[in-house]
């Protein structure tokens, strides 16, 4: 799956993109819709999408400004706009394709097509890597886990993570370092790469590593202080089985 953000200041425009990706372009993934420039900056920083279908002509930040504010940040851009003028600019910034709207099913097709042409490795691949490394992390209990990011894999080990908390489909892996990693995964599946490694669900929003725990306070649940400090709820179903592993 290829993860794209859109922007456009036009609400109707945008709902029409995403039913149009997803009837054509089943393997594009939309991860968020904003309406504006600043927020489309935001949302690429946190999503790390691997392409973006964004509008020129927007109100406060245009297209090409919010690029520009962007800097060095890497990502593949589709140009979707109703005017043609920008064609050669748009190009002049590596665009993989500029569509004007309306936009055909055709072209539609084509300019996903030559964004997933930009990627030797697609995420098919790298999803098959990552499965494997974890598998066999799991059952030889290897010292890390293999987590995706926007330049390819980042190598964590176990005792390097703190506790991971739930962001919608999204989880983000809380390091020891103070630094997070944003996955596209949900909690129930972090769970899953983690299961047998001295890690618990304590919570709908919380997995913690146990040997990371500072502190328990009584509660109807309970609360958990961890090493850096932070504050974590025990949901009153989870507390029994906390109980029984750290005492």
């Amino acid at each position: 799956m290829m993860r794209a953000i859109l922007i456009d200041d036009e609400v109707n425009a945008l709902d029409t993109l995403e039913i149009e990706l997803k009837a054509y372009c089943p393997d594009v993934e939309v991860v968020a819709k904003c309406t504006g420039g600043q927020e489309g900056i935001d949302a690429i920083l946190k999503f790390n999408p691997d392409i973006i279908f964004l509008d020129i002509e927007m109100p406060w930040m245009n297209g090409f400004e919010m690029l520009e504010n962007l800097g060095n940040f890497s990502l593949d851009v589709i140009f979707v706009t109703a005017y043609n003028q920008f064609a050669i600019k748009a190009f002049e910034v590596n665009a993989v394709d500029y569509l004007l709207k309306p936009i055909s099913k055709e072209k539609l097709i084509e300019a996903v097509g030559k964004a997933k042409n930009r990627h030797p490795i697609n995420n098919e691949i790298i999803k098959n890597i990552i499965d494997g490394i974890n598998s066999s992390a799991s059952h030889k209990q290897l010292p890390h886990i293999a987590l995706p990011t926007p330049e390819g894999l980042e190598f964590v080990k176990i005792e390097d993570i703190l506790y991971a908390s739930a962001d919608s489909n999204y989880s983000n892996i809380h390091l020891k370092t103070g630094n997070s990693i944003l996955l596209a995964k949900t909690l129930k599946q972090v769970e899953a790469l983690v299961e047998g490694r001295n890690f618990l669900r304590i919570h709908q929003s919380y997995l913690v590593n146990l040997s990371h725990i500072k502190k328990y306070i009584k509660g109807q649940g309970g609360t958990l202080v961890m090493e850096n400090g932070v504050l974590l709820p025990v949901s009153r179903s989870s507390k029994e089985k906390l109980m029984s592993l750290i005492r």
